[in-house]
């Protein structure tokens, strides 16, 4: 089974790569923000919760996020594996990844992190901000705050995987299918 931490800051083209991956590999993909907006669009508790959150550019609670992932990885268990896009966000994110995995006999086999200049995540951001009308991409000051927070809580999880061996660095510009070439073969080295 093939489970890919797909990383980089707010713009890094995770969600686009993720496709490609889902594609070619067969996987599932699971978007800790997809899955938040799909529970936000419902009207759920959790939605409403989250909602609050995100509209600031703030992280959604740690076990919030752990139960929706546990919740999908149950779901699809006869599976290829999955492309876990957003997720993990924290240390305590990955420890308890590791954890989910450990307990149904998987592991995660790399994190695959896209790497972009501020600036073009920051013109990247404000493009999708105009295109799709999400709340976290609407203003420059939310959209400097997440990148802010990915810096200062998410960023770490790299070294998480970094002492596990598992850190593969790409460089996130180019065509898409250039960036996709350098992931995949990093991703067929598995």
């Amino acid at each position: 089974m093939l489970n890919i931490v797909l990383f980089g800051p707010p713009g890094a083209g995770k969600g686009t790569q993720s496709k490609n991956l889902i594609n070619k590999y067969k996987l599932v993909h699971l978007s800790t923000g997809e899955m938040l907006r799909a529970e936000i669009a419902a009207g759920t508790e959790m939605g409403a919760k989250a909602d609050a959150l995100i509209s600031k550019g703030e992280f959604v609670d740690d076990q919030m996020v752990i139960d929706l992932i546990s919740s999908e990885i149950d779901k699809h268990k006869g599976g290829n594996g999955f492309v876990f896009d957003g997720f993990p966000r924290t240390t305590a994110q990955a420890f308890a990844l590791d954890e989910l995995l450990q307990g149904r006999s998987m592991h995660v086999n790399g994190m695959i992190a896209l790497e972009v200049p501020k600036a073009k995540l920051m013109e990247r951001l404000t493009l999708r901000g105009q295109d799709s009308g999400r709340a976290d991409d609407a203003s420059m000051a939310v959209i400097e705050k997440r990148i802010t927070i990915y810096h200062n809580l998410t960023k770490p999880v790299a070294d998480f995987y970094e002492a596990q061996g598992k850190l593969f660095g790409i460089e996130g510009l180019g065509s898409f299918d250039e960036v996709f070439g350098r992931i995949s073969n990093v991703v067929d080295a598995f």
